[in-house]
């Protein structure tokens, strides 16, 4: 993992500031993450921490975290024994990957007592731990007993050890004697493997960053290094610690061609060369909210709203199976005109029709040439109970066409409105969005009414953007909030767009009583293709007219609106200027 001992270290100098501080609030958004919020002189500072096996890690957060309503137990323990304590010390023994946070608080005696919280960020072995004085295990956010781990335990009441660990020097402070000494009588290998057996605390792609350079980009092998190439080498290592220890780390994030996040890292990285591009943060932590931010917003959302997603697919189904059952019956009433002629033939030649004929043919006289028609009978029927059976089956396949031309149509609404939910729901990012689309699907009888009288929290408004006329644009969140946004709030001259035959939210440009030039209407139409389903296609259509045209049919599902003297705009969605635009 790229979240190494030696970037841990970045960290614990940029934490350094949080020393004295106060602890005011701690709240823990999900079952692996804690927030802690630290009082200091220079204002409060959120203490993010996770112990979540794919994004494991402790950094200061500028992010808005929802706080659930409900504290969970293991935050009530920390709220018990660190509230209101005091920061005294952040430790880190050697480049382990775990940093020690040491608070001086008030027991429950009234006597001053250091309580220390381990932070564990080692992939899957991550944990958070609350240590006594003593050095026991107050409790951790995961448990692990002897069928987990037979190595290390780690439960209530007993003694807190360190993870097991090999024998490796540490960069920071062993001497280049130490270092030549240790990759020379390393077992051989490629030489980034053999470097992080040799040293602790550095991540692969550090490993593979000082290869590169000590080989100018050429391959090397341990055993085979030349002594140019280990000149090189202790080169970058000495310029890496001198960089980590004394300031001048280059915080960068690697990405794709496409803007998908690769690899981080506190040195500049050339080992990717042209293949990718390199975007440089300020802070390690700066770095860290962003990197995993960006990776994990869509898997939280996904894991908030599992039981809607579930809901929304499940309904889908449902109802796209039973429009296909619909329209397979109403291909059945193709054939009405059959039973209608029958009836009529029937009708005309009765005079040579007897009871007991189980059939009998005779001249279409509405085909030109009157071609001979044969004609099925029921003998037990009388020739005029045959025609009246073949004309209740025309009556039946008309009555059945008209309910289920309605029915079909009703279905492709319900199948629409269930799409827009589903749409709005892959782009919630956070609890209070995920909390009004269940009040939606609520409100719509998708869900039954939970007990209780909890009370649900007040709607965020619309999402805003500025663009680069200044003009003001907004974003529907939810199928209520476009209906309000279009219907209610929106001016007469203001513009509304839509994706055309695309779910997606409505989005409303406020002119003002200002005309509004080209270049905003297109950055809307950008924003509206990024807040649809249309979001990862190469081009997008989306509608654009004044808000007077915009109306809501009579009985129409939430979010569903007709409009008229429109124009259509193509447009490329693109994720960078949308978030640039946002306010």
């Amino acid at each position: 993992m790229a979240l190494d001992g030696a970037f841990i270290y970045a960290v614990k100098k940029e934490l350094q500031p949080l020393i004295g501080g106060r602890v005011d609030k701690i709240y823990q958004p999900s079952r692996e993450e804690i927030v802690i919020v630290i009082r200091t002189r220079n204002g409060s500072k959120k203490l993010y921490i996770s112990a979540n096996a794919g994004s494991a890690r402790v950094h200061v957060t500028d992010k808005s975290i929802d706080n659930p309503q409900t504290p969970p137990m293991f935050c009530m323990l920390l709220r018990k024994h660190i509230g209101g304590g005091r920061l005294i010390d952040i430790r880190q023994d050697g480049l382990e990957r775990i940093l020690f946070l040491d608070f001086e608080c008030v027991n429950e005696l009234g006597d001053m007592v250091t309580v220390t919280l381990a932070c564990e960020i080692m992939g899957r072995c991550s944990n958070l731990v609350i240590i006594s004085r003593e050095g026991r295990i107050i409790d951790s956010i995961k448990r692990v007993d002897a069928e987990m781990s037979r190595e290390r335990m780690v439960l209530p009441g007993m003694n807190y050890t360190l993870p097991p660990r090999d024998s490796r020097l540490n960069f920071l402070n062993a001497s280049d004697e130490e270092m030549i000494s240790a990759i020379r009588s390393s077992n051989p290998a490629e030489l980034s493997k053999a470097l992080i057996r040799v040293f602790e605390g550095i991540s692969p792609v550090l490993a593979r960053e000082w290869t590169f350079f000590a080989g100018r980009g050429s391959h090397i092998d341990s055993d085979l290094i030349t002594e140019d190439q280990l000149g090189r080498l202790l080169f970058i290592i000495r310029r890496t610690r001198d960089q980590l220890m004394n300031g001048g780390c280059c915080f960068s994030v690697v990405l794709t061609k496409d803007g998908q996040l690769k690899d981080f890292s506190f040195i500049r990285l050339s080992q990717f060369g042209t293949l990718m591009y390199t975007k440089e943060m300020p802070s390690a932590s700066e770095l860290l909210d962003y990197f995993y931010y960006e990776r994990d917003s869509v898997q939280r959302t996904k894991q908030r709203a599992n039981d809607l997603f579930k809901l929304l697919v499940n309904l889908t189904e449902r109802v796209s199976r039973r429009i296909a059952a619909q329209r397979e019956e109403l291909a059945g009433c193709a054939g009405k005109e059959h039973f209608k002629l029958c009836g009529d033939l029937i009708s005309a030649n009765m005079y040579r029709i007897v009871k007991g004929d189980d059939s009998f043919s005779a001249e279409n006289f509405y085909e030109e040439g009157c071609p001979v028609v044969r004609i099925s009978l029921d003998p037990r029927k009388s020739p005029s109970q045959n025609a009246q059976k073949y004309y209740s089956e025309y009556k039946k396949c008309i009555t059945a066409e008209e309910k289920l031309t309605d029915r079909i149509e009703k279905g492709e609404e319900e199948l629409q409105y269930l799409e827009s939910v589903f749409d709005a729901l892959t782009r919630a990012n956070s609890e209070n969005d995920i909390i009004q689309l269940r009040l939606e699907l609520r409100e719509q009888g998708y869900v039954k009414s939970a007990g209780g009288k909890t009370k649900p929290p007040k709607a965020l408004p619309p999402v805003e953007y500025r663009s680069g006329d200044g003009f003001t644009i907004l974003v529907g969140r939810n199928n209520y909030q476009n209906d309000q946004l279009s219907l209610k709030f929106a001016e007469k001259n203001d513009l509304w767009l839509h994706t055309q035959s695309i779910t997606g939210s409505h989005v409303i440009i406020v002119s003002q009583g200002r005309e509004i030039p080209d270049k905003t209407i297109e950055e809307a139409a950008v924003i509206a293709a990024c807040n649809s389903r249309g979001r990862d296609s190469s081009l997008v259509p989306v509608d654009y007219c004044l808000a007077r045209y915009v109306k809501k049919p009579v009985g129409a599902k939430p979010g569903k609106v007709i409009f008229t003297n429109y124009k259509t705009a193509f447009v490329k969605p693109d994720i960078e200027l949308e978030k640039q635009l946002r306010v």
